[in-house]
C-alpha cells in the first residue's frame, strides 16, 4: 500500500471493505496486529471517541422506570440496598459485553443469532417476551416523562405532553441520520449528571454511603425481595441484549462494513478491546447513576420520613423542600434519560423482530428502505400511547416494568451465554471461563430473584 501511515491504511480499510477481504489472511493478521499495539486511550478526547455503543445502552439503562425502582428503594430502605449498585455492575457488564461480542465476531443481531442456532419457537418465544416487556417500559416511561414535565408546566396536559414525547422519539428514529442519531444519544447520557449533582448539594453522610455500599445488607422481607427483583430487572433489562449486540452491527455498516463477511473480517483483536473499553465504562456509567439516586433519596427523603415514593415524579417533587434546583435537577433528568431509553426500547424490539423475519433492517437505513422495520418502532411506541391512555397505574405500571424485566431476563440470558461461549460460532472469542461464570451466575441469581418476586406477588 503506497500509504506512509497507518491512520491512512485504517481509513481506506474502512472506506473499501472489500479489499480487507481480497487481502486475505496475510493482509488481515498484518492489519491486527498494528491494531494491537496501537494504545486504545490517548487521552480524554481520544476516550470519548472509544465511547459508543457501550455508554448509550448504560446511559438507556437509566431510563424512568429505573429511576423509580432506585428512588423507592432509597427512599423506603435508606441506604440498606445501595450496595445492590455496586453488586450488579460485574454481572451487568459481563453480559453485555456478550452481547457485544456476539455483534462484532458474528457481524449479526442477537436475534439473527438465535434464529440461526436454535429452534423457531425458541426464537418467537425470546421475540414475545422482549415485546411484552419492551411495551410495558414504553408505556411506564411515557407517563413518568409525562408526569415530570407537568411539574414544571403544569398548565399542560397529560396526554398531550405522552403524545409530544413520543412523536419525538419517533422523529429521533426515524428522520435523522444514523450517524447524527447516535451523536445525540451520546450526548444525551449527560442529563444523568444530574442526579451526581442532586446528590453532592444535599447534606449526605458520605462515610455511612460508602460503609453501605460496601457491606451488603438484607431483610428478606416480601416487600424488600419485591423491590430486589426489580433493581435486578431495571439494572439488568432484556432490551438491552438486543440493542448492544444490533448497535455494535450498525457502528460496522457506519464504517462501510456492509456485509456480514466484512464486519466478521473486522473482529479484530483492536476491535474488541475497543469494544470492552466502551461497554464496561458504560455499565459502569450506568451504576454510578443509580448509585447517585440511590443515595441522594436515602441521605433525604428516607431520612426525613419520606418513605412512599413509587414513581420517578414523585421523587422529584418530594425533593423541593431540599431545594428548588435539586428538584429541577432531576425532573430534568428523568425527560432527558427518558428521551434516550424510549428509542432504545422500541428500537430494540424492531431489530429483534427484522432479524426473526429477515426483514430489512438498521437505523441507518430511510423509511422507505425498511417499511416494517419502522413499522415495528412506530407500532411499538402507539402501544405505549394506548397503554397509559387506557389509564394504568402509573406507580404499579414502573416497577411491573423492572419486574418483568427481571422475570425474563434469565430465560434470554441462556441464549446469550450459551451462544458467546460457543466455539463454533465465537471461534476464538468465545466466554473465557471465568465470564461464562459470572453469566451463568447472572442467571441464577436472577432466576430466584424472579421466582421470589412471583411468590411475593402470590
Amino acid at each position: 500500500m503506497n500509504h506512509t501511515t497507518f491512520e491512512h491504511e485504517v481509513e481506506e480499510a474502512f472506506e473499501a471493505p472489500a479489499k480487507v477481504l481480497a487481502g486475505g489472511v496475510e493482509f488481515v493478521e498484518r492489519e491486527e496486529q498494528k491494531l494491537a499495539e496501537e494504545p486504545i486511550v490517548k487521552g480524554a478526547g481520544r476516550y470519548w471517541k472509544t465511547l459508543g455503543p457501550g455508554l448509550t445502552t448504560g446511559a438507556a439503562d437509566d431510563d424512568p422506570s429505573g429511576i423509580a425502582t432506585y428512588s423507592q428503594a432509597g427512599a423506603s430502605y435508606g441506604l440498606q440496598l445501595i450496595w445492590l449498585s455496586l453488586f450488579t455492575y460485574p454481572f451487568m457488564a459481563t453480559v453485555q459485553e456478550m452481547c457485544a461480542r456476539i455483534g462484532i465476531v458474528s457481524g449479526q443481531g442477537l436475534a439473527a443469532n438465535i434464529k440461526k442456532h436454535y429452534p423457531a419457537w425458541a426464537l418467537y418465544g425470546a421475540v414475545g417476551l422482549l415485546f411484552f416487556a419492551n411495551t410495558l417500559n414504553i408505556a411506564a416511561d411515557l407517563n413518568a416523562m409525562a408526569a415530570a414535565a407537568q411539574l414544571l408546566a403544569p398548565n399542560i396536559g397529560l396526554d398531550l405532553l405522552v403524545i409530544f414525547f413520543a412523536l419525538v422519539s419517533l422523529a429521533l428514529q426515524i428522520f435523522i441520520p444514523y450517524a447524527r442519531y447516535a451523536n445525540y444519544l451520546k450526548y444525551l447520557t449527560f442529563s444523568l449528571f444530574s442526579y451526581a449533582i442532586v446528590a453532592l448539594l444535599v447534606h449526605l453522610d458520605w462515610g455511612a454511603v460508602i460503609y453501605h455500599t460496601l457491606v451488603p445488607s438484607l431483610s428478606f422481607s416480601a416487600d424488600q425481595l419485591f423491590l430486589v427483583c426489580a433493581v435486578l430487572g431495571t439494572t439488568i433489562s432484556p432490551y438491552l441484549f438486543f440493542w448492544q449486540s444490533s448497535q455494535e452491527v450498525e457502528e460496522d455498516v457506519k464504517r462501510g462494513e456492509t456485509s456480514v463477511a466484512s464486519r466478521q473480517a473486522h473482529a479484530t483483536p483492536h476491535a474488541l478491546r475497543r469494544m470492552r473499553v466502551d461497554v464496561w465504562s458504560g455499565m459502569a456509567f450506568s451504576n454510578l447513576v443509580s448509585f447517585f439516586i440511590f443515595a441522594a433519596c436515602a441521605g433525604t427523603l428516607h431520612a426525613h420520613g419520606i418513605t412512599n415514593i413509587a414513581t420517578a415524579d414523585q421523587a422529584a417533587l418530594a425533593l423541593k423542600p431540599f431545594g428548588d434546583f435539586a428538584f429541577l435537577l432531576f425532573a430534568l433528568g428523568i425527560l432527558g434519560t427518558g428521551l434516550l431509553a424510549i428509542p432504545v426500547f422500541a428500537g430494540s424490539t424492531a431489530y429483534a423482530f427484522s432479524e426473526s423475519f429477515g426483514w430489512k433492517e438498521g437505523l441507518y437505513r430511510k423509511l422507505k428502505q425498511a417499511y416494517a422495520f419502522y413499522g415495528v418502532i412506530i407500532v411499538s411506541t402507539l402501544l405505549g400511547i394506548i397503554a397509559v391512555f387506557a389509564h394504568l397505574d402509573p406507580i404499579k405500571g414502573l416497577i411491573y416494568a423492572a419486574v418483568a424485566n427481571g422475570v425474563i431476563a434469565p430465560i434470554l440470558l441462556v441464549f446469550v451465554v450459551r451462544l458467546s461461549g460457543n466455539k463454533r460460532i465465537m471461534g476464538a472469542h468465545a466466554s473465557r471461563p471465568l465470564a461464562a461464570a459470572l453469566g451463568w451466575a447472572t442467571i441464577l441469581i436472577m432466576a430466584v430473584s424472579g421466582v421470589a418476586a412471583l411468590v411475593t406477588l402470590g
